[in-house]
């Protein structure tokens, strides 16, 4: 695989790996739909900050309406939009994709593996489970906050060991450590696992990422969060890999009552040290922005549906968020009362 690169949706974190890899020396191209950020790149340069330390690089950044103008394909095409603009996004760069070896890789939240699969074909489609933190809040500027240890796990569909997923692996390396896993399926549910956990608790309360699992409240209805979402995946299937570096058993073993302030207490005294940053959804609540609330939370209803599994706690995350419209929910503790009154 070479290493001429497109990664469509140039937020926090296509911006973090974008800026980093083409610091590397790679030839990468950040296509995004917000005007002013892609008008900043393009001007003053991208601009990193946080754990990775401060730069300032050149990127190529091009605006959606230029894509059309691309006339070389790229080795491979990273999605990493909002999983609402999955289709869209991988059917721009399918188009632009190598036609003999090139891949698309799925670099987002949730669990969108298929979706893409489904318009680039699956022998043409990897997935990567994004364990960095990073925010954006200004055009042009985006920032790491998690640790700066953390980094990205790639896997094939089926779990095989390929020379194209290696080549990933190599090439991530330059961002952050990155391993090949045989466990796709089980990563992606872990890390749906602490989605479904920090983002909307953080949405609705306004708590960083930190604060969510050492404020009482908020980290018992993330671990009841997160326990569906495990007990979700057990049930289709998967064996759902550690959760924030705890066994997926403490989280379900918690949700029947066993080991809930043993679980509460690891959580709260490992959060110095795993990232002060707001989630993605915080993120957006807090820049007007449609979240991922269907995605996420509403994903682990839906499957649980499917499979009879019960998730009290995630559907009323989501019904929580339903009852704002777009940029109209302001953050505020009180938010989460209706879950921390809640039993399993």
């Amino acid at each position: 695989m070479g290493t001429r690169i497109a990664i469509i949706g140039a937020g926090a974190v296509g911006c973090v790996v974008g800026g980093l890899l083409t610091k590397a020396g790679h030839d990468v191209t950040l296509i995004d739909q917000w005007p002013e950020h892609v008008e900043a790149m393009k001007t003053r340069g991208l601009r990193l900050s946080g754990t990775c330390g401060e730069h300032v690089i050149m990127v190529k950044a091009l605006h959606l309406h230029e894509a059309q103008r691309l006339s070389q394909p790229f080795d491979a095409v990273f999605i990493s939009v909002k999983s609402y603009d999955t289709e869209w996004a991988t059917a721009l760069g399918v188009r632009h994709l190598k036609r003999d070896g090139g891949v698309v890789v799925d670099f987002q939240n949730g669990i969108n593996d298929e979706r893409v699969a489904l318009l680039a074909g699956k022998d043409r489609t990897l997935g990567c489970v994004i364990l960095i933190g990073a925010g954006m809040y200004e055009p042009g500027h985006a920032m790491r906050t998690d640790p700066g240890t953390l980094g990205f796990k790639i896997g094939e569909h089926d779990g095989r060991d390929t020379d194209r997923a290696r080549a990933l692996v190599t090439l991530l390396g330059d961002v952050a450590p990155t391993k090949l896993t045989a466990n796709l399926w089980g990563e992606r549910w872990s890390k749906l696992a602490v989605n479904c956990m920090a983002n909307p608790v953080a949405g609705l309360s306004g708590l960083g990422t930190a604060e969510v699992r050492t404020h009482p409240g908020a980290c018992r209805v993330a671990i009841q969060l997160a326990a569906e979402a495990i007990m979700v995946g057990r049930a289709c299937g998967y064996e759902v890999e550690p959760v924030w570096g705890y066994e997926a058993q403490r989280y379900v073993d918690a949700y029947a009552g066993r080991g809930l302030d043993e679980l509460q207490h690891d959580l709260r005294e490992t959060a110095a040290g795993r990232g002060g940053g707001r989630p993605s959804m915080l993120q957006d609540v807090m820049r007007g922005r449609r979240t991922e609330i269907d995605y996420l939370n509403g994903y682990v209803v839906d499957q649980g549906t499917r499979v009879g599994v019960k998730t009290p706690f995630n559907a009323k995350i989501v019904e929580l968020f339903h009852q704002h419209g777009v940029g109209t929910l302001t953050p505020d503790i009180k938010h989460l009362d209706p879950l921390i009154a809640m039993r399993p």
